[in-house]
């Protein structure tokens, strides 16, 4: 009769480890399941990557930095422009650059 219980218990033990081991193996599964999901959202929705988000950024304020230099530096040519046409003020030649430049 000893050998009975002892037997119980270790079938008993037996079913409690497959029992996780099947829990483990769902568990698994429905991760696998609901990342694939999640991914498929993601991929409809048209989300852009931190990365690349920050690429474009740092090239739009490059473009603004360039465009403020190039403004910069046309305020001054215009102003040089109009000390050499006989002394106008840079802020009528500032008007002027577009009529001047189209007539030429």
């Amino acid at each position: 009769m000893t050998d009975g219980p002892n037997r119980i218990f270790d079938e008993f033990a037996k079913l409690m480890t497959d029992a996780a081991g099947a829990a483990q193996g769902m568990r698994k599964e429905a991760e696998t399941a609901f990342r694939s999901q999640a991914e498929r959202l993601l991929h409809s929705m048209d989300l852009v990557k931190r990365d690349d988000f920050d690429a474009v950024r740092e090239m739009a304020a490059k473009a603004r930095d360039e465009n403020d230099a190039l403004e910069k530096r046309l305020a001054d040519l215009d102003a040089r422009i109009a000390k050499l046409e006989g002394g106008a003020a840079p802020k009528a030649a500032a008007k002027k650059p577009a009529s001047g430049k189209s007539a030429s």
